[in-house]
């Protein structure tokens, strides 16, 4: 007998009189990650169409403005800034129109530009859902560096990786393809990138905040080399912080102190020139860092390096922070607000104002938090009247804009020529990008009480905005 007749057997399951076999729980399972997995790739497969309907109305909306923009300004201004104002009056009304930050948008606007007039391509597959937005801007962040006669041949080589491999992948691929079609040497690039140097500034919770460097990788690698020559040693001599904890504490004590400890020189600035470098104790090159950590537990002595607290107290700034009338007194520990980042906790509130050679407090009604006093223990440039409407309204007073007051230019609502007067109740923070807006057609702005503002884009929109202590008070 075969196994095929033992299983078709007179007792095999289905048999008269057997019991049919019953489905596995593990089936079931199966079958509804199945039904998931459909219905998640049916959305995927939609919100990427949407991709690229939203990539289509962004470079006509673009192309629209540019067609037009003679018409928003003068005679006297140039076609390529009445290009740019129009642009930006496009945008902006988008942005504000959507909750969106205007540079998000302005990074959609290129992304969409690129797909539409450069990569036609990539724009179809994304509307029919072969690959996603991701994939789609993995692409295009090569592209705009790729030589117009190469992109064919960039675009060939890429857009199959894209429709079989994730996006990270993809980025990948697209890199090595982009280095092997520029005909520029990497020298000359690398040349052209180093002017985008910079460093930003990212809030975080909790009273914290990201530092983030753009620099040479050179200067990048050797700054992480710096801080593993301070912190590997003070690990190894028995510092209970964490290594992160002490490449951390590293920096922020060489860059607002200038040094690791009190009692050495500061550390050079530069590591990429040449020259002879006198090391601080604890921050050789990662070559002698064993050696120096040997040296410290052999003389018993854990190397010195401050803590945030201790690093903070080197701080000499002129501090702006709101103190809520209660926490003031004592009588609760409600956060302080910072100008530029937000809550903090009062110890570090104290401590900063101790050190502060300057600082503006600003009482707040518990309840409402109004402003109550600007405080009288210093008096400068700017007058009681521009600083008081800076503190009212914390930022650009435009919505969606986070650019801090004190960067912002003092813009009479009615304007002066037209009758406004100088007074709190007709002045508003404006950074100048929205300043400039603001006098373009279409454009209006009412200013109530309170120092509430209504702004009206060109699309006819309507959108309030609040002094920064009416909305969080």
């Amino acid at each position: 007998m075969t196994e095929n007749d033992a299983i078709q057997g007179p007792e095999a399951p289905g048999s008269p009189g057997v019991p049919a076999h019953q489905a596995h729980p593990s089936d079931a399972f199966a079958a509804r990650i199945a039904s998931f997995t459909d219905r998640f790739v049916d959305l995927t497969r939609r919100r990427a169409a949407l991709d690229a309907e939203e990539a289509r109305l962004l470079a006509e909306a673009c192309s629209y403005a540019d067609a037009t923009a003679s018409a928003l300004v003068s005679s006297g201004t140039s076609s390529t800034e009445a290009r740019d104002l129009a642009r930006r009056s496009m945008c902006a009304s988008l942005a504000i129109a959507t909750r969106m930050s205007e540079p998000t948008l302005q990074a959609r606007i290129g992304d969409a530009e690129t797909l539409v007039h450069h990569a036609p391509a990539v724009l179809e597959a994304l509307a029919r859902g072969a690959i996603s937005g991701g994939h789609a801007r993995a692409i295009t962040d090569q592209l705009r560096d790729v030589p117009a006669e190469g992109r064919v041949v960039f675009l060939e080589q890429v857009l199959p990786v894209a429709t079989r491999s994730t996006a990270a992948r993809l980025r990948q691929r697209a890199r090595v393809v982009r280095e092997r079609l520029h005909p520029e040497s990497f020298t000359a690039r690398r040349a052209r990138s180093i002017t985008d140097r910079r460093v930003e500034l990212e809030a975080a919770a909790d009273g914290m905040a990201w530092v983030h460097l753009f620099t040479t990788a050179p200067l990048a690698h050797e700054i992480r080399n710096r801080l593993d020559a301070v912190a590997v040693p003070a690990r190894v001599a028995g510092d209970p912080r964490t290594l992160a904890q002490l490449r951390a504490d590293a920096l922020a004590s060489l860059a607002v102190a200038g040094t690791v400890q009190d009692d050495a020189d500061p550390i050079p600035v530069d590591p990429e020139t040449t020259g002879t470098f006198t090391w601080l104790p604890g921050s050789a090159p990662l070559d002698d860092a064993a050696r120096i950590a040997e040296e410290a537990v052999a003389a018993g002595a854990t190397p010195l390096l401050a803590e945030p607290v201790g690093i903070e107290a080197r701080i000499r700034a002129t501090v702006q922070m709101t103190v809520p009338a209660l926490s003031a007194l004592g009588v609760t520990d409600e956060p302080g607000e910072l100008d530029g980042y937000g809550p903090i906790d009062p110890d570090t509130a104290a401590r900063l104002a101790v050190t502060a050679p300057s600082m503006t407090r600003i009482l707040t009604q518990p309840e409402t938090g109004a402003v109550l006093s600007v405080g009288r223990g210093q008096y400068r440039v700017p007058a009681d009247l521009a600083r008081a409407v800076r503190l009212r309204d914390t930022t650009c007073r435009a919505p969606g804009c986070g650019r801090a007051a004190r960067s912002c230019d003092l813009d009479h609502s009615v304007a002066w020529q037209d009758g406004g007067s100088t007074a709190i109740d007709n002045l508003a923070c404006l950074c100048r990008h929205h300043h400039r807006l603001k006098h373009l057609p279409g454009w209006n702005l009412e200013h109530h009480p309170g120092g509430i503002l209504t702004w009206t884009t060109p699309d006819g929109r309507r959108h309030e905005t609040r002094p920064e202590l009416a909305e969080t008070g």
